[in-house]
């Protein structure tokens, strides 16, 4: 019961202000030649991919300017370019290169990265996937 002292809320006002926030864009897909076996580099595959990423959303939120936040398309545009770029033989170094490509991004303070793929060879799986997470030193 509020006792009417008015810092009783400002404890959980101040805890409140500690969350992370986050911008996810999930399910991108893109096609690549990365695998270890010859022939899942011959053809393209389809790979999945989300990103996580930690950034202060408190200043995007007050101003609705792009400028103030992390750019979507741009978040995308990494994740494109090393699926679509040069091969990888595991799906650990395609997630790591998208995570360096997004923490040299503007206001991003950390990322989690997740890859997957349909390997046919690996049938009847659903899928292999390989989620890491990097924070900027």
């Amino acid at each position: 019961m509020y006792s009417g002292r008015l810092d009783e809320w400002a404890l959980p006002l101040e805890r409140e202000n500690c969350r992370v926030d986050r911008i996810v864009l999930e399910g991108m897909s893109f096609s690549g030649r990365h695998g270890v076996r010859p022939a899942e580099r011959e053809q393209t595959q389809e790979f999945k991919v989300t990103v996580e990423l930690e950034a202060d959303l408190a200043e995007p939120g007050r101003t609705d300017r792009l400028e103030d936040t992390v750019d979507y398309t741009k978040v995308r545009a990494v994740a494109r370019q090393v699926i679509e770029g040069e091969p990888a033989k595991l799906l650990e170094t395609l997630a790591a290169r998208i995570a360096d490509g997004v923490l040299a991004l503007p206001n991003v303070a950390a990322v989690t990265v997740r890859v997957a793929k349909r390997p046919p060879s690996m049938a009847p799986i659903d899928g292999a996937a390989v989620h890491i997470r990097r924070t900027r030193a």
